[in-house]
């Protein structure tokens, strides 16, 4: 029987040790997990994510133990001030010097644009969770890119088809004047369009707008029976402030909020929204689940129920923690492939697939803001009516101009 040698024994553990090491094997660069949030956390955006978002991803981290495999999870946060360069410097820094692994981001579009290339470019996992631009999961859609609440095309689509039905058939838009609202508009006026309804106008605005007397009156002079609000934040509660001082409700004219996070709804009230009609990813009342963790958070966050980009946070950062744990490495692509791999379970998703071109392919739910006298109690604003599927909801891989969808 054939005996190896020492030497002959020795030679082949070097050979072994010198071979690559799986992706599992690899395990956690610079001994901690590092993710980066990153949003407007002081101007006109940060109640939609803001501190309220880091809150979520800590009580993610919380639920993962505070460690995979022994090696702490760090948050790190940047406030992006909604501006290009200061995000694009902060997620560049993070990447490159600080050791950051992942970037869960709330930016406005036009910073989102220039993370997500940097992010496929080093290889690492970017969340979107709050980030609307359709184009993260359309002609910009990158392997380490992930779509987690809402984009420029699934809340308008239902939007339109409803106010469609019900003979709303004439539009005019007040834009935010950037990626995001830009998109927004364009996608919206495509189901408009190919419902055979019209566009009679539109009016641009700069970001953190304070005065909307002049694009009101355009819009009411249009004699449309919508006007759409492509904007969000604190722009959206001044229009819709605004509107009900100039008695557009009271003309005859519907105004559409194209994207409504509850937080909106709580700083604006039930008198001046009640009745509108809106697309949601999240609410915190729908189930026992939903309620459990708002009632956690609530006791996090200043007595806050979590509105819909801060609870995807948690959900993004959840899933992210337990695709590391799965592959045994914070390796980026290791990780965004894992993600893909599993589906999204947690208090608001079950069984939840994510997509080629990174859309999380979730449902959305139809509502009514409720009137006044039918609110019970703190943040019962929301009436469901029905549940939209996730395949009538985001973009069909037939109209997908994403490269990772067509190589499927």
């Amino acid at each position: 029987m054939f005996r190896p040698t020492i030497r002959a024994r020795v030679a082949a553990l070097a050979a072994v040790a010198l071979m690559p090491l799986p992706a599992h094997a690899q395990g956690v660069s610079g001994d901690v997990i590092k993710i980066g949030v990153m949003n407007d956390q002081s101007g006109p955006y940060a109640d939609n994510c803001g501190p309220g978002s880091v809150v979520a991803a800590r009580l993610a981290v919380e639920d993962a133990g505070g460690a995979i495999n022994g090696k702490k999870i760090e948050v790190v946060i940047a406030d992006d001030q909604n501006k290009p360069d200061v995000g694009t410097a902060t997620a560049q820094k993070w990447v490159d010097a600080d050791g950051v692994d992942a970037i869960v981001g709330c930016s406005a579009s036009s910073i989102a644009l220039a993370v997500n290339d940097i992010m496929k470019d080093r290889k690492k996992p970017y969340m979107l969770a709050g980030t609307a631009s359709s184009a993260f999961t359309n002609e910009k859609c990158s392997p380490m890119t992930t779509q987690w609440v809402q984009d420029t095309y699934a809340l308008p689509k239902a939007t339109v088809k409803s106010l469609l039905a019900q003979g709303q058939d004439t539009w005019f838009f007040i834009t935010v004047d950037y990626a995001f609202g830009k998109a927004w508009q364009d996608d919206t006026t495509r189901f408009i369009e190919q419902g055979g309804g019209k566009v009679l106008g539109s009016v641009l605005h700069p970001l953190n707008t304070t005065d909307f007397s002049s694009h009101l009156l355009r819009a009411q002079a249009s004699k449309a029976k919508v006007i759409a609000v492509a904007n969000s934040g604190s722009d959206f509660a001044n229009v819709m402030k605004q509107a009900q001082e100039f008695g557009v409700a009271e003309g005859g004219q519907k105004l559409a909020p194209l994207g409504l996070f509850i937080n909106a709804t709580h700083g604006i009230g039930l008198k001046i929204l009640q009745g509108v009609r809106l697309t949601t990813p999240f609410y915190w009342d729908r189930t026992d689940e939903t309620r459990a963790f708002a009632k956690r958070y609530q006791a996090a966050f200043n007595q806050r129920m979590p509105n819909e980009a801060q609870a995807s946070t948690y959900s993004a950062v959840r899933h992210y923690l337990k695709a590391v744990a799965e592959a045994g490495t914070d390796d980026g692509t290791a990780v965004t492939a894992k993600m893909r791999q599993l589906p999204v379970n947690d208090f608001e998703m079950k069984n939840v697939p994510i997509r080629a071109d990174g859309q999380v392919m979730r449902p959305l739910y139809a509502a009514r803001i409720k009137a006044p006298a039918e609110s019970k109690y703190p943040y019962d604003y929301y009436e469901v009516v029905s549940t939209v599927a996730a395949d009538d909801a985001w973009r069909p891989v037939s109209e997908s101009a994403c490269s990772l969808l067509k190589t499927q």
